[in-house]
């Protein structure tokens, strides 16, 4: 509920324009109900996301006060918002495995005489 509720309140209620490439994608909130870590992603350059970042924390306590509001909890979470960088790290893995596959394919295979003769090597010795 906490992370549907503040993907709706920086998504739809924050006016900053260094948030609109952001997506809420975790929230992970301590035994205690005290703090919650807001987990996002955001799109564009490492500086947009790094000002996206700033511009969350600045609201902060705006977005702290509106979900305390909206889901009308005894306490309400001190948010944290931390870039996640999970999808990040897998299109990154992703595009590595794509560049290795490819320069597999661009190698020439070898013919049937040099597999034939690396046999006969191992045979012999």
């Amino acid at each position: 509920m906490i992370r549907e509720e503040v993907s709706q309140i920086v998504g739809f209620e924050l006016e900053d324009p260094r948030v609109e490439t952001v997506t809420v994608t975790d929230v992970r909130v301590t035994e205690n109900l005290r703090d919650a870590t807001v987990y996002f992603t955001a799109e564009g350059t490492d500086v947009e996301k790094a000002a996206a970042l700033k511009a969350l924390h600045k609201a902060a306590p705006y977005v702290r006060r509106q979900l305390g509001v909206a889901l009308n909890l005894k306490y309400t979470p001190e948010l944290h918002f931390v870039r996640d960088t999970v999808e990040e790290a897998a299109a990154r893995v992703e595009a590595l495995l794509t560049e290795i596959k490819q320069e597999e394919q661009s190698r020439p295979s070898p013919s049937p005489d040099e597999e034939g003769a690396g046999e006969e090597e191992e045979k012999g010795t």
